[in-house]
């Protein structure tokens, strides 16, 4: 199988892998404020229950207003992890979810603090070349104070991640010959053919059909199998 191309999660050229996610690193995915406009418009195209979007029922209920939909919140998770990981880290696919939990509601105008823990990481034993990174991701309400007041989402998936690329040695690449360091036929010391058929009689020399044998010099006779 051909190695991923070393491309984050947008397209760019990655400056993290698989290696650099090692279990205990933490990564800050900033802050996302929660938008009215676009939660309500959210819920009316995805989720149109009326606690998402209906105001007046939603004031009278005991959720006292309207509250955002789980997926959108999940939703803001997972542009924060694109912008903030994905967009630096060679990442491809992800095998899916252990598990999404909402822990309390979030509402237009909060300020949710976005992270992602490694919590694992082993190579793939389905994909060579990539590596399975154990993620856990949280959300925290942000006080006036910009402390962190409650949890409102938890999520542990799994992401797969190149490997780095290895360097080819330059080393190796010094020793492979050049043609400057062949013998042309007319230096001194050349190798001449002991014995066998000089190029006239080259057409003379076949299988017993009369069709010309290849020369073990041809391209095809050393090209492998």
């Amino acid at each position: 199988m051909t190695a991923p191309d070393a491309r984050s999660g947008t397209g760019r050229p990655a400056e993290l892998f698989f290696e650099d996610l090692v279990p205990g690193l933490t990564v800050d995915l900033g802050v996302v404020t929660v938008d009215a406009d676009e939660m309500v418009a959210f819920a009316r195209r995805f989720d149109p229950q009326w606690y998402h979007v209906d105001s007046d029922l939603a004031a009278e209920s005991r959720h006292g207003g309207l509250i955002a939909s789980g997926f959108y919140t999940v939703s803001l998770f997972m542009r924060a992890y694109v912008d903030h990981l994905l967009s630096r880290a060679a990442a491809d696919a992800s095998p899916g979810l252990e598990e999404l939990r909402w822990l309390a509601p979030v509402r237009a105008g909060d300020r949710l603090a976005v992270r992602v823990d490694v919590m694992g990481a082993r190579p793939s034993t389905a994909r060579p070349g990539l590596g399975t990174v154990s993620l856990t991701g949280t959300m925290l309400r942000l006080g006036p104070d910009d402390r962190p007041e409650q949890e409102v989402l938890r999520t542990r998936f799994r992401g797969w991640f190149a490997v780095r690329p290895v360097e080819a040695d330059p080393a190796e690449a010094e020793a492979v010959p050049t043609d400057a360091d062949q013998p042309r036929a007319d230096q001194p010391g050349a190798d001449q053919p002991d014995s066998g058929p000089t190029a006239a009689d080259a057409s003379t020399v076949g299988s017993s059909d009369g069709d010309p044998a290849q020369s073990s010099g041809s391209p095809e006779a050393q090209r492998p199998d």
